[in-house]
């Protein structure tokens, strides 16, 4: 039976994954207007989202240390404020034609979500510890459930001229009204974990490089890589991709991506059961192949309508690696939040490249060209698959070294 404040506890975590959702599909559906407001290239949007690159890779890197230190709440509440202020600086910086005010924005959103993700996941892996039941996966399906949603209202704002400012204030103003509902449920840490966070923070950085030579957790940061390559570059070019890619008029290319989105989200929901019934490995390398497919018709096939069909195919396959892999590296081994905030670093990586370098490629060569290393990538990703196979290790040896009593032994071992 779940404890009422865990509960609690962990409908506020839905709600803090919902939000960043919510705020990046209401600014990736307005890409098209956004690019033509600013009259950008390209690579001049490559650079734009570089800034969200940015923000994202420094606020998974500070988030470590700081939940570390504070526990998760303050860095969730901070994380949140930041996104809130990134979706009224982009809106704003887009009404004065401003690149500079845009970017900045995008790197005050990337802060955000890359900072209060990380401390998000780590209450989210504890969460899972205390009911002993799968979270994470719907967790990010809330995130992807706040992607459709977004996608939805900015398809609406896009087909009827609404001003990109009004449009993100409005999400700013929906996001500071969820932030003042959840955030009370989230726990503060107590004064035991406070009076020994300077102890915490030495002994993890003592075990720093030992999480940096396992093997396993590395593979595992290789697959979320390639995973969030996939959803990433949805993420940043994907409206972009149908409009320029495949002749689609703005409203199409951002209905085409509330199908990613939709997509995203029936993944993750029904993800929890799929990996109890295969295994995550299973699991990993049939949503790689699943995207791998997905991609190569949208970036092969001549045939809009045939390509917006196969996005659901590459939303479907890359929405569970990132939480998949997050979890199973949460599992490979002792201190769990340096091996999550490394494998999240990794994989911020992509967030970090991708943007800027699919922009230059795209330039040069179009973006449906360009979106073939993304393709490759994600087909590395089947080969990696067996490294995520922790949870039996971690969760069923555990069980007999709490057994208090030899007396009880012989009653548990006809039942393994």
């Amino acid at each position: 039976m779940i404890d009422s404040a865990v509960r609690r506890r962990r409908s506020a975590l839905f709600i803090f994954f919902l939000i960043p959702g919510l705020s990046i599909s209401s600014w990736v559906t307005r890409t098209p207007d956004v690019r033509d407001r600013l009259d950008a290239s390209t690579s001049e949007m490559g650079l734009i989202l570089f800034g969200l690159s940015v923000g994202s890779m420094l606020g998974v890197l500070a988030s470590g240390p700081l939940v570390s230190r504070f526990g998760p709440r303050p860095v969730i509440g901070a994380g949140t404020t930041l996104i809130v202020l990134s979706m009224l600086l982009i809106g704003t910086g887009t009404a004065a034609t401003s690149a500079p005010a845009v970017t900045v924005g995008l790197f005050l959103f990337g802060a955000g979500m890359g900072g209060g993700e990380v401390a998000v996941n780590v209450d989210g892996a504890e969460v899972e510890r205390l009911t002993r039941r799968t979270v994470l996966p719907v967790l990010h399906g809330f995130f992807s459930l706040g992607t459709v949603i977004g996608a939805c209202v900015g398809i609406i704002c896009t087909a009827v001229a609404v001003p990109v400012l009004w449009h993100l204030a409005a999400v700013a103003l929906t996001s500071v009204a969820l932030f003042a509902h959840a955030y009370r449920a989230i726990p503060t840490a107590d004064a035991k974990t406070l009076g020994t966070a300077e102890h915490t923070e030495n002994a993890e950085e003592r075990q720093r490089p030992a999480v940096w030579k396992d093997r396993r957790l590395l593979l595992i940061g290789g697959i979320v890589l390639t995973m969030a390559l996939a959803e990433g570059a949805a993420n940043d070019w994907l409206p972009l991709l149908m409009v320029d890619g495949h002749d689609m008029n703005p409203a199409l290319g951002s209905a085409v991506y509330a199908g990613f989105a939709a997509a995203m989200a029936i993944g993750r929901f029904g993800g929890g059961l799929v990996i109890d019934r295969f295994g995550r490995a299973v699991v990993v390398r049939a949503s790689a192949l699943s995207a791998a497919l997905g991609l190569a018709i949208v970036i092969f096939a001549d045939a809009p309508v045939l390509a917006g069909a196969a996005v659901f195919l590459w939303g479907l396959g890359a929405s569970l690696g990132f939480p998949l892999a997050l979890s199973a590296a949460g599992d490979s081994g002792p201190h769990s939040t340096a091996r999550v905030s490394l494998v999240a670093t990794i994989g911020y990586v992509a967030f970090l490249v991708g943007p800027p370098g699919l922009g230059f490629l795209g330039d040069h060569y179009g973006l449906r060209t360009a979106m073939i290393v993304v393709l490759v990538l994600v087909a590395v990703a089947i080969l990696l698959a067996p490294a995520v196979n922790t949870r039996h290790a971690t969760l069923t040896h555990p069980v007999p070294k709490q057994q208090p009593e030899p007396a009880d032994e012989p009653r548990r071992r006809p039942q393994r």
